[in-house]
């Protein structure tokens, strides 16, 4: 159904991820319609990007589920994992993914959180990023030109700052399908 939605409505890809590189997180953004997910969804699989995603456990309902699953969805338990013990972090549920994960492996993560107009960014997946020593694949949805692809990666550094000033930048370039519903991070915008 994605793949007859996406060649219907004129999609293209263009750049993957370079050669070599099979472990990142990757942002899907913008991020302003439900069309997104099953543009994006059928674009890394076009790309051959075996990308994987969250969703909690308490989203995982009998027929729906097992077709969230199908297209990457990997289902998150935060609930403390002993007695006494506070619940992990999403972060550090994401970090363990990781680490549980050791061969290709490729988060796609939302960090604008909403489909909503958001002016402040999650910066969880920089976090994770860092602490997994894996680049941050830049995955775009270009609506003007209805293209798909991955803009570039981003090393993580030990200047957060400039490395969110170089991914705003990106994505103010990309055309959104809600330009009003769309905002890089103004903490970060030049």
């Amino acid at each position: 159904m994605c793949r007859f939605l996406f060649r219907w409505n004129g999609w293209k890809i263009q750049e993957g991820l370079p050669e070599g590189i099979n472990r990142c997180v990757m942002i899907a953004a913008p991020h302003t319609s439900n069309w997104d997910f099953p543009f994006m969804i059928t674009g890394f699989e076009k790309l051959g990007i075996p990308i994987r995603f969250t969703i909690k456990k308490e989203h995982n309902r009998p027929v729906i589920g097992s077709m969230i699953e199908s297209v990457g969805a990997l289902w998150i338990d935060r609930s403390p994992r002993k007695e006494g013990e506070e619940r992990p972090s999403m972060t550090q549920v994401m970090i363990e993914l990781f680490e549980q994960n050791p061969g290709d492996f490729v988060m796609l993560v939302t960090p604008e959180g909403t489909r909503s107009l958001r002016t402040k960014w999650r910066t969880s997946y920089y976090h994770v990023a860092k602490q997994a020593g894996v680049p941050i694949g830049l995955g775009y949805l270009d609506f003007d030109k209805k293209v798909a692809g991955v803009g570039k990666l981003i090393y993580p550094s030990d200047d957060m700052a400039a490395d969110f000033r170089e991914i705003m930048a990106f994505y103010k370039t990309i055309p959104p399908k809600n330009p009003d519903l769309f905002s890089v991070d103004l903490e970060y915008d030049e």
